[in-house]
């Protein structure tokens, strides 16, 4: 009978952290939107550990030149919601392949704030190399680099959510 308890309290545990949990997505836009599709499969697989606060990213009516980013219009705008929402994250999931300055700022602000985990998925390509500033962030339980194909991030991202 105490066995099916703590399993109960364990699932119950790993179901409200999975639903509490606060996941900004970050992947290009300015920068180019090559990958949106992408973003959208990947954002609907994020749903699956937390609330994704910034899925406007994935939304294929937002262009590179930031029309419909969301309701926020002017960069100020668009730098003030995006700091928010990287205050009231807990996790950052940045898809890093098309190299986009917003996204590198948005990693390196996240990771100065603390106590935030971070995963940046890279998908390797013969004539890129990706930016040492994120190659070289020193690997840990919370921040990781991770090279992936377009059909092992679900593994990506399970591994590393269980990981928490």
């Amino acid at each position: 009978m105490y066995h099916h308890h703590v399993r109960d309290a364990v699932a119950l545990k790993v179901a409200t952290t999975r639903m509490s949990r606060q996941i900004y997505f970050c992947g290009s836009i300015r920068g180019g939107r090559q990958d949106v599709d992408l973003y959208g499969r990947l954002v609907a697989a994020l749903r699956r550990y937390g609330t994704v606060l910034t899925e406007f990213v994935a939304d294929p009516k937002v262009t590179d030149m930031g029309s419909n980013e969301g309701t926020a219009t002017t960069d100020r705008e668009i730098h003030d919601r995006d700091v928010r929402l990287l205050e009231e994250c807990d996790t950052i999931v940045a898809e890093v392949t098309q190299p986009s300055l917003g996204v590198g700022y948005e990693i390196g602000r996240g990771i100065a704030m603390g106590g935030r985990r971070v995963l940046c998925l890279y998908r390797p390509q013969p004539d890129k190399r990706l930016s040492a500033m994120i190659r070289g962030l020193p690997p840990s339980k919370d921040i990781q680099v991770v090279d992936y194909s377009a059909d092992s991030f679900e593994q990506v991202l399970s591994d590393f959510f269980s990981a928490a």
